[in-house]
């Protein structure tokens, strides 16, 4: 196996172009030396991106908030702006393993893990986040929801990396928050989660929403009918049942020993539920 840590993003992508083989990246490394150790992948080449300085920066610019690929968890947790402006985002970020485990993993490689069950995902598609990659064909911007296309599986071309982590602007009177069920009190991978954002007018009326579902299709949901049910309501108790029965209707589960089609059906409805009771109270509903 060969590893390198280029210091610039153009090298990384260079590299990644040229590899004969099986070529993965290493942002924290908190998933990929997991596999690794496990014997379940015997990557040819390994890309180490944590040299590379400008992906270790938060940026908060006039429209947006962008996250360096290179950022941890950590990292994200202690920036109170990011933390006001996004709470659940910060949130999920936060839940992914332990203390020592938070100093390395990141969200961007989170996101491209691609596990149907991994925290920081459903808070990003609630998010709006729009991810940035660099390739040796240049540019592009995805949304949150497309980059997994299957459970271990993304759409990353060959050579491309994720180089960003964009959040949009806070507007005023809206929040998120994410939730998520899991066997044991903490360091447990998610059963069930859900993440939602809102947007109210002055009167608390909800005028913008987003719902996303982790761990309940094989890949990371946005239930666009479940953001449908609650606009224009006040989030009361009709509002809810509209939004679990969408929440419901979107998932499909497996059966495994961590939970039923039918379990995990139902807490997605309850989760999603809960989880808008708080972005709501957050965006200043009452």
């Amino acid at each position: 196996m060969e590893y390198t840590a280029p210091q610039t993003t153009k090298d990384a992508v260079a590299i990644l172009a040229q590899a004969k083989g099986s070529a993965h990246v290493l942002a924290g490394g908190s998933d990929l030396l997991v596999r690794m150790k496990g014997g379940f992948i015997e990557p040819d080449l390994v890309v180490d991106i944590k040299r590379i300085k400008n992906l270790h920066q938060i940026k908060h610019n006039a429209n947006s908030i962008m996250i360096g690929a290179a950022v941890s968890c950590a990292q994200m947790g202690a920036n109170k702006r990011l933390k006001k402006a996004w709470p659940g985002v910060v949130e999920a970020a936060n839940l992914i393993g332990s203390d020592q485990i938070q100093g390395r993993c990141t969200i961007a490689g989170n996101l491209c893990n691609a596990s149907p069950a991994a925290d920081s995902v459903p808070a990003l598609i609630a998010a709006g986040a729009r991810v940035k990659i660099a390739g040796p064909k240049g540019r592009r911007t995805l949304a949150a929801e497309k980059v997994a296309v299957a459970p271990g599986k993304t759409c990353l071309r060959k050579g491309e990396i994720v180089e960003y982590i964009e959040l949009p602007k806070r507007v005023a009177r809206s929040a998120d928050a994410y939730l998520r069920f899991i066997p044991r009190t903490e360091m447990d991978i998610a059963v069930v989660s859900a993440g939602v954002n809102l947007t109210l007018d002055r009167k608390g009326v909800i005028t913008k929403a987003r719902v996303a579902l982790g761990a309940v299709a094989p890949t990371a949901l946005l239930v666009k009918a479940a953001a449908k049910a609650i606009i224009g309501s006040s989030l009361d108790e009709q509002a809810l049942e509209k939004l679990a029965l969408a929440c419901s209707a979107a998932c499909r589960p497996i059966d495994d020993k961590r939970g039923t089609v039918e379990y995990r059906t139902e807490v997605a409805a309850v989760l999603a539920q809960r989880a808008a009771k708080i972005a709501y109270s957050r965006a200043g509903g009452k």
